[in-house]
């Protein structure tokens, strides 16, 4: 007779590990298993400004997580080991695109070759591109500077979470975005305000680098120059850049230049050192939010403080 031996074959650890995936999914069938295997679906935004404007968005249906700190430059900052996961395994991932995250976006081009759904909100927008310096005809990426396409930006994204973030509901997203849309509108009609009250003659804007052509094409500004003349923070002015600029900036008779808060210090050097032009420098939120009181903590309050400096510094005195 033979003896039992009770021996059954072992589960290899992989199948446990799917086995117990499935169960924990099963446990919580009656909330939903987002496709990333969390509890709660995830959107990844590359961008803070972008950022701010999606999590008004998504409210409380999903997870959103910023990649890109406060006061960053969205043209170098990079990511960490971890960040570039969360890429990977997020239900939705939110990027400018239009060259502008010059380090990020290789993660998120594989993302998108595995299946993660992602969003190029700049290229839906009607795109510009830059007139002049060493980005001419290339496309501009900021278009974050005219309010109106950031209402249409919020339509985008509003689709997009519907469409890809399983379990989010669809009448609260649609709810956030109808109520943000209106704000960013508003926005809109008071930048319009005031903006018109600085004659036609003195709507012309002189910056450290090519940023502000959606706002100058939206409100009916002169883009006479740029100290950096190219659409990106990572190129620097040449000796004959800074005279070519200063011929403008005297030829036009300009009273301010606008920097980003970050360096307008080192810019306003720069032009009375090496051009000899002493003009007043107003400082601007260009490309980044900031630290909770700082001024520019939203998209809302970026663009009102750069409208406010830009029509003090182009009104008449």
């Amino acid at each position: 007779m033979t003896a039992r031996t009770g021996f059954r074959p072992s589960r290899s650890p992989l199948a446990l590990i799917s086995l117990l995936v499935s169960l924990a999914c099963l446990s919580v069938t009656l909330v939903g298993c987002s496709t990333n295997g969390q509890g709660r679906p995830t959107v990844v935004v590359t961008t803070n400004i972008l950022g701010d404007i999606t999590r008004n968005i998504v409210g409380d249906e999903a997870d959103v997580t910023v990649l890109m700190k406060a006061n960053a430059d969205p043209h170098s900052f990079g990511i960490s080991a971890p960040q570039a996961a969360a890429i990977e395994q997020a239900d939705l991932v939110v990027y400018n695109g239009l060259g502008l995250e010059e380090n990020v976006l290789r993660h998120v081009e594989a993302a998108r070759e595995s299946g993660v759904p992602t969003l190029a909100v700049g290229d839906s927008v009607a795109p510009i591109t830059y007139v002049a310096g060493e980005s001419a005809d290339e496309p501009d990426p900021h278009f974050w500077t005219d309010p109106k396409r950031v209402s249409d930006a919020v339509e985008l994204i509003a689709e997009d979470l519907i469409e890809h973030v399983k379990g989010a509901d669809r009448s609260a997203i649609e709810r956030n975005a109808s109520a943000y849309g209106a704000k960013v509108s508003e926005l809109t009609r008071w930048m319009r305000e005031r903006f018109d009250a600085i004659p036609a003659e003195s709507r012309q804007l002189v910056t450290n680098h090519h940023v502000f052509g959606y706002l100058a094409q939206r409100f009916d500004f002169r883009v006479v120059g740029a100290v950096i003349p190219s659409g990106t923070t990572l190129a620097s002015p040449s000796a004959s850049d800074l005279k070519s600029l200063a011929g403008a900036i005297e030829k036009a008779n300009v009273k301010a230049i606008f920097a980003d808060s970050s360096q307008p210090d080192r810019l306003a050097h720069v032009l009375k050192n090496e051009s000899g032009i002493d003009v007043r420098v107003m400082k601007l939120f260009s490309e980044s939010l900031t630290a909770e009181g700082k001024g520019a903590a939203t998209y809302l309050e970026m663009m009102r403080a750069n409208t406010t400096a830009i029509a003090e510094g182009l009104n008449p005195r």
